[in-house]
């Protein structure tokens, strides 16, 4: 993936993330009403929330909405697309990438069109992987970047071209590959840190630190991490103890909060 400026061949239309563009979806109904909209999640499992969801937007018919696009990303979020396929085949593919099978029975919606998403998923696909997941898209660029880079105010235009390599068309429900899983799960962790750091404050990778501490620790579940986030951050002097008795995640924490308790007194 490479951050480029804007060179190429002018985006055609605007996959627009609606759920993480507030506003987005009523500015778009007041001041744009000449630019086609369709409702990405129209006639699929995710039909019923189809007007929460995201929109593939015209572009040629609405220059303006294009300019604001590059102008003011952040009110616009979501995924510049060039590509040369009727808006039906286009859509066909777009849907398909919405449902992916982890591991052998596991179904999940993958967010793609979020900037953040496509900064981690799509940098985990090798070239053929790429072209398949691409399909009948030239072009996809987005202002956005990793949470790491968002903390350092360094997210910039990323740009990504089809290679086209002869492959097949994407799947029904397609499986993730060892890559694109890891990508997906550093994105949901950073984002956790992110937030954690917006919340309370503390430095960016410090808590990054600590959670890879808590997680080598074997606390897995959210809820447990977080705990163990929560005393690490009393305790910020203390050593993490390699080995803790069986039990829940919940009980081998509550012994180390124990344990950092009696040390101290």
């Amino acid at each position: 993936m490479n951050a480029a400026a804007m060179p190429g061949a002018t985006p055609q239309w605007l996959l627009l993330d609606a759920p993480n563009g507030p506003g987005a979806a009523q500015r778009l109904q007041e001041q744009f009403v000449e630019a086609r909209r369709f409702f990405l999640f129209e006639g699929t499992d995710l039909h019923e929330l189809r007007d929460e969801g995201p929109l593939l937007v015209d572009l040629q018919r609405s220059p303006a909405l294009a300019s604001l696009c590059h102008l003011d990303s952040r009110s616009w979020p979501g995924l510049l697309i060039v590509s040369a396929a009727p808006v039906e085949a286009l859509l066909t593919h777009l849907r398909r990438m919405l449902t992916v099978t982890l591991g052998l029975h596991y179904k999940a919606l993958l967010s793609y069109y979020n900037p953040h998403t496509a900064s981690y998923f799509f940098d985990g696909c090798d070239p053929r992987e790429l072209s398949c997941w691409m399909g009948p898209i030239s072009i996809l660029r987005w202002f956005g970047g990793t949470w790491a880079d968002r903390t350092m105010g360094s997210e910039g235009w990323q740009q990504l071209a089809n290679p086209g390599l002869p492959v097949s068309a994407l799947e029904n429900e397609p499986g993730l590959s060892d890559r694109q899983q890891s990508q997906l799960q550093a994105c949901v962790l950073e984002r956790h840190v992110w937030r954690w750091s917006c919340s309370i404050g503390h430095d960016y990778w410090l808590l990054w630190e600590y959670l890879q501490q808590g997680l080598a620790l074997g606390f897995s579940e959210q809820s447990a991490l977080d705990g163990w986030l929560w005393l690490r951050l009393q305790y910020p002097d203390a050593q993490p103890a390699p080995e803790l008795a069986g039990g829940s995640q919940h009980e081998r924490l509550e012994q180390l909060r124990r344990l950092w308790q009696g040390n101290q007194g």
